[in-house]
């Protein structure tokens, strides 16, 4: 597999590279680190006391690419380096694609005055420009020590089942306990169900039904998306939720303290983009790392 891993010398970019630790590359296996300079914003923060920029250049990028080699050194993949100059989200596509990569890896930057789990315009703009995966690294769960914990939501669509495909050729360690979820959101959510059933018995009858069809349906797209993950992996859990995805996936995902959520790229009762609006969410407000499939 070849990684490329986007750093910018930070906290967030040190635990990203902490967690490719965590996976079971070896010499067969390749992290290109690439580190981009964005002249404007520093100009602007740094225009009083930059006398020599390419002096700095030279002193702050060897630093900032060593740091990251030396973390990532203990994996045992091939290491690479490298530096760009321009938009950082527009380097780092470019990147992924001249090098043919199969993932982008990213810590995922705090928006200054926001939640510390919300993530940059950077992360997320290469998150919705990326034609390949991208892995999102929240920080707060980057130096997990036991058994890796992985949530997949699917929901039986052609995207869930490619990224369940990816995440079974992902190098994670052979013990990983994947919960699969499928979260039904009911056609009588609407109608709370104390009421409905107060009404009378024709409708507790339909909604009983609605429920036990639903329930059945849900079993379908776990067992369909267990028999694929179970050639990869020995521990799968199945759960059924109802009610609101983005709700019932942050919920269970606390329940389980996950390592990463993976998310195929549909998005929610038909709306289709290059992410739809629950992998949005998730990607957005969760304190989770994020592993953003791709068709």
């Amino acid at each position: 597999m070849k990684i490329l891993l986007a750093t910018d010398g930070s906290e967030h970019s040190e635990a990203a590279a902490r967690f490719l630790t965590r996976l079971a590359l070896t010499s067969a296996d390749e992290i290109h680190i690439l580190h981009v300079i964005s002249w404007v914003p520093i100009m602007r923060e740094w225009e009083s006391l930059v006398e020599d920029f390419e002096k700095i250049r030279g002193e702050v990028v060897p630093r900032i690419l060593n740091a990251a080699s030396a973390i990532v050194g203990k994996t045992g993949a091939q290491i690479t380096t490298s530096f760009s100059e321009g938009h950082a989200d527009k380097a780092i596509v470019d990147a992924l694609n001249e090098l043919n990569a199969d993932l982008v890896v990213m810590g995922a930057k705090g928006v200054k005055g926001l939640a510390t789990h919300l993530i940059g315009s950077v992360t997320k703009l290469v998150a919705l420009q990326s034609s390949k995966p991208v892995l999102i690294i929240k920080h707060p769960h980057e130096g997990g020590t036991g058994k890796f914990r992985v949530l997949f939501p699917s929901d039986g669509s052609d995207h869930s089942i490619a990224a369940g495909k990816y995440l079974c050729s992902l190098p994670l360690p052979d013990d990983t306990e994947i919960t699969l979820l499928n979260v039904v959101f009911s056609v009588m959510s609407d109608i709370p169900e104390r009421f409905s059933i107060e009404i009378n018995g024709r409708i507790k009858n339909i909604v009983a039904n609605t429920r036990e069809w639903e329930f059945s349906e849900s079993g379908k797209i776990l067992d369909s998306a267990s028999e694929l993950l179970s050639k990869r992996f020995g521990t799968i859990e199945k759960k059924t939720k109802f009610g609101d995805p983005t709700v019932e996936i942050i919920n269970t995902a606390d329940d389980i303290q996950a390592d990463l959520i993976v998310l195929g790229t549909r998005g929610m009762r038909g709306i289709k983009g290059v992410i739809g609006s629950v992998s949005r969410y998730i990607l957005s407000h969760s304190s989770y790392s994020v592993l953003v499939g791709k068709p």
